[in-house]
This record gives C-alpha cells, structure tokens and sequence, in this order.
C-alpha cells in the first residue's frame, strides 16, 4: 500500500501477473470511487528491470495498443529479468480521448514528482517517480503526437546523470532504430516522467511514435519495432516478440530542439494551411505555410516562413488555430559528438 495509491504488486515473486493501481477519488455518483489503472508484470529470475508505459497523454495510441498486445504475447518463461507494463497511465485520459484527464485536468507528463495528497493525476505521478521508477533500471515512456499534432516518428532521451549512464542511455536510444532522435535538456528538476526517471537513477526512454489521434501500420510498426529492440538490447528476451520487424534503413539522425525561436506560434485566430510536411527538410525562410483570416476574407492570407534550417519535427493538423497555438517547430541537424557533450 502507498499512501493515496493502492496495489498488490508483488515485486519478488517469479510470475506472469495481471492488476490494477486503485487511486481513492470521491465522484457525484461514486462516493467510494476507486480508479483502477491496469498494470502488468513479468518476472521470470533476476535480470534487467525494465518499466514500459503508455497513456501518459491518454489520445496518443501507438504505445497503448503497442503494450498490451505485448502482454498477451509475452511467455514468462521466455524472459529473463523483470517487465512492468503500464499501458494506460492516464487511464482517464485514454477513456476520454483527451490529452489531459478529466477528473482533474492533470497532464501526467507535467505532473512529477507528484503528490501523495493530491488529485488523481499527482498522486499517480508521486508513486511512479518514488515507488515504481526506482525499482527499475531503464523507464521507457511511449508519446506521440496526440489529435492535435503531426510529429516526424523520433526518440529522445534526457542530458542527465553521469557520463556512463548518460553513453548507456544514447546507445539505448539510438538502438531502438527510429530515424531521429533528439537529447533534451529540460533540467534535473523538470516535471516530465524522463526527469523523474533520472531522479529516481534511472534511464529514462522516450519519444514520438505517430500523432493525429490515430495509429497507422507504418507508426505501429515502428513502435513494436523499437519496444522489441530495446527488450532484445537489455538481454530481457532472445527473439522479437512482436515481430518479425523491416530492417533498419539508416542510423537515427540526432536533431536538436533548444529555442521557441525554432517555431512559429499564432499570435491571433486563423486558419493554417501549410505548406510541407513533417520530416521536410527546410531552410530559414522557406514558406512553411499560410495563415488565414476566415474573418476577414477580402484580405490576402499571410505568409509564414520557417525561423530556421533543419527538419520538420510537428505541425498543427488543426486548421482552426488560436493565439498560442504552435503551428510548426523545426529540429537542427546535431552532430554526435555534439550530443554526447
């Protein structure tokens, strides 16, 4: 038991296990509410502890399908070490189809560390970041770009922790076969499930699997791709489990993302047309796009042009935009040794 969050995990016994993370939440017609997050695990003797999770933002469903049919695929006797899947991590979230969870408007992945006595959203993050991560020696966290966003299929990692962990995190990453990747560095004190890996000495995985809401057969086999990679890397399996897989093409392109001037951003209402798509390679001042004014319908659309050189990495696949709304980011070419500093 942990205090606002109950489980009967057991974390030493040799088993292919099946339950639930009940968080007690009082609602109008549920006075004793509990909401139950599945969670499985896999131990079969000792070995690597990887935790894998999805849901983090709940209409992003490469990862959510991804593990799942991971689980049922997985034989106990087959590994070797011990897996936790968490499929569903903002479990109303993914039952809403919303980025954000409806009991209390939490985003998971802004949440951490969390608290014990807080609404649903920081009370799961509290357990994970102090009770599940450190019980695990890699954390791989599965995004995508959400109904709102179109994101270039990419890995990331944090720039944290020693020299050693931080070489053993990038061979990781650059492991899983995706064709980009990107070294954050959002801080040792950030509120991200990757920053809280770290705090918790951990290494943390992630990255950006697919996005519109939607999965297609090209984005899911990416992911079941790198989830088999990473499983066959950390030695916790010796054959895919969810494969067989297409080769890898090319080695993963590291891109930097370090400035909002690496984006254009609404600053009023209008209606984006853009001009490219994600993965286009673009120079500073091409047109990245057009922007609308179904107000005002007499006056030309005015014309966006990308702030920098580099890749396409996100663009809004909402047309109606808003002040605020990030239209398009690019990521700049990073060298490897550039990254490892």
């Amino acid at each position: 038991m942990h205090t606002g969050l109950f489980h009967e995990i057991d974390f030493e016994k040799d088993q292919k296990w099946s339950g639930h993370l009940g968080i007690p939440f009082s609602i109008d017609r549920s006075p004793y509410f509990q909401l139950k997050i599945p969670i499985f695990r896999i131990k079969n003797g000792t070995g690597p502890k990887l935790l894998l999770m999805a849901g983090n933002h709940g209409d992003e469903y490469e990862g959510e399908i991804t593990l799942t049919r991971l689980y049922r695929r997985l034989d106990a006797a087959s590994v070797k070490g011990e897996i936790t899947i968490l499929p569903f991590a903002n479990l109303p979230a993914v039952m809403a189809a919303r980025r954000r969870s409806p009991l209390d408007e939490g985003n998971l992945n802004r949440a951490f560390p969390g608290d014990a006595g807080g609404t649903p959203t920081f009370r799961l993050a509290h357990f994970l970041e102090h009770e599940l991560f450190p019980r695990h020696d890699v954390v791989f966290d599965i995004h995508s770009g959400g109904t709102s966003m179109a994101h270039v299929p990419c890995a990331l990692i944090e720039r944290q922790g020693p020299p050693e962990m931080f070489g053993h995190a990038m061979r990781l990453m650059e492991g899983l076969g995706m064709p980009f990747a990107f070294v954050a560095a959002n801080g040792a004190a950030a509120p991200t499930s990757m920053a809280a890996a770290a705090r918790a000495g951990a290494i943390g995985l992630s990255g950006e699997f697919g996005g519109g809401g939607t999965v297609t057969p090209q984005t899911m086999a990416l992911t079941a791709r790198a989830v088999d990679r990473l499983l066959l890397a950390l030695g916790l399996v010796q054959a895919p489990v969810l494969g067989p897989h297409a080769p890898v093409e090319r080695a993963t392109e590291l891109l930097a993302l370090q400035s909002h001037a690496q984006a254009v951003f609404a600053t009023r209402r209008g209606w984006f047309e853009p001009a490219v798509t994600v993965g286009a390679r673009v120079t500073a001042g091409d047109i990245a796009g057009w922007y609308h004014d179904f107000e005002r319908p007499e006056q030309a659309e005015e014309v966006l042009r990308f702030p920098a050189d580099g890749i396409v990495i996100s663009q809004r696949l909402h047309t109606d935009s808003q002040s605020g709304d990030c239209l398009v980011q690019v990521g700049r070419a990073l060298a490897r040794d550039e990254g490892m500093r």
